[in-house]
């Protein structure tokens, strides 16, 4: 039986929003975006824990967990419009059945006209969820922006085709993306190797290395990926790393490495991008509680789930959406006192 909170703690839904059953599309028919938890982190190479993820992204908080988050200057209730349908049941050991469980999970919620936000978990999760996505928008009809230190490209590590280290070659070899419209930012560190540089290259494939970053500007990257992801493409899948973030921001990740992207820079950048662009998905992986200090991991993971729904939520309200998306005009756009 799904469990609306973590597999392995108490039993809640992210900040309070109402629960649905993923298999029952009855139960979210009203819902813009159905929270996934997950909870895998068999393909972990270094750090585990990330299973643990889904538990703390979704309750660390210290406000109450009654289902509402007005966004300060957005003017909307990042969770208005948003049900989660809980943990799937995964089982670490065994990772092809495990990413199959969520593939059809993710296909089942987006065919049934909601956007997926998957909670992990390692970034093997990415491969499922991605393809669970493009089973209903089409092989090659999503871009993928892809925040990590890491490539996430290698081919076969430690004598396995599938870890937290290949989800995107495999996405990419499958066809369920297009090497050229996938996008990654704030690589750095010395992995991996020219061989599968090389073949990235190959695939035509955009990445940013954070010098990249530091040199011309988050904004300015920004906007060049923003380009290519929406040239021959219908939507976006973003995917969070938590380790793209220095681990000064984010010491409870798997595979730490320094010299990233701070807090803020992340949110500013998953706000962007959910009020900018189509996201049809979206995943934020590899907070593993038990290397967190202080909570410091968790409360931006929970944070960049809030950033994105706000910044979806901000969209719809643009576009004229549903009446749940109760906006007014951006803080910005009503001069400095957010009362008036």
């Amino acid at each position: 039986m799904t469990r609306y909170g973590p597999m392995f703690g108490p039993d809640y839904t992210f900040l309070g929003v109402p629960a649905c059953d993923w298999q029952d599309p009855a139960t979210y028919a009203d819902a813009e975006v159905v929270i996934v938890g997950a909870p895998f982190d068999g393909g972990t190479s270094h750090r585990p824990g990330a299973r643990f993820g889904p538990q703390v992204i979704r309750g660390t908080d210290y406000l109450p967990h009654d289902g509402s988050r007005p966004h300060l200057a957005m003017r909307v209730d990042a969770l208005a419009g948003v049900k989660d349908a809980g943990d799937l049941e995964v089982y670490s050991g065994e990772i092809q059945r495990s990413c199959q469980t969520i593939e059809d999970a993710v296909a089942f919620v987006t065919a049934n006209g909601a956007i997926p936000v998957i909670l992990g978990g390692d970034h093997t999760v990415t491969w499922p969820d991605v393809t669970g996505v493009a089973r209903h928008h089409g092989p090659g009809k999503i871009s993928v922006i892809h925040f990590d230190a890491h490539a996430d490209t290698g081919d076969i590590e430690f004598g396995s085709l599938y870890g937290h280290g290949q989800p995107m070659r495999r996405l990419i070899e499958s066809g369920a993306v297009r090497g050229d419209r996938f996008l990654q930012l704030g690589l750095r560190g010395y992995w991996p190797g020219p061989d599968v540089l090389d073949w990235m290259a190959d695939q035509g494939m955009t990445s940013f290395h954070m010098s990249e970053i530091v040199d011309q500007g988050l904004d300015a990257v920004l906007d060049r990926a923003f380009q290519i992801a929406l040239d021959g493409c219908t939507g976006v899948f973003l995917s969070v790393d938590i380790d793209v973030c220095d681990p000064g921001h984010a010491p409870g990740t798997g595979t730490p490495e320094p010299g990233g992207l701070t807090a803020r820079q992340l949110l500013d950048s998953v706000s962007r991008i959910c009020q900018e662009l189509p996201v049809v998905g979206m995943d934020i992986v590899e907070v593993s509680p038990p290397f967190d200090h202080a909570e410091i991991t968790a409360m931006l993971g929970n944070r960049v789930v809030l950033e994105a729904l706000s910044g979806m939520a901000r969209r719809r309200h643009d576009a004229g959406g549903p009446r749940w998306n109760r906006a007014t005009p951006l803080l910005k756009d009503r001069g400095t006192n957010p009362t008036s």
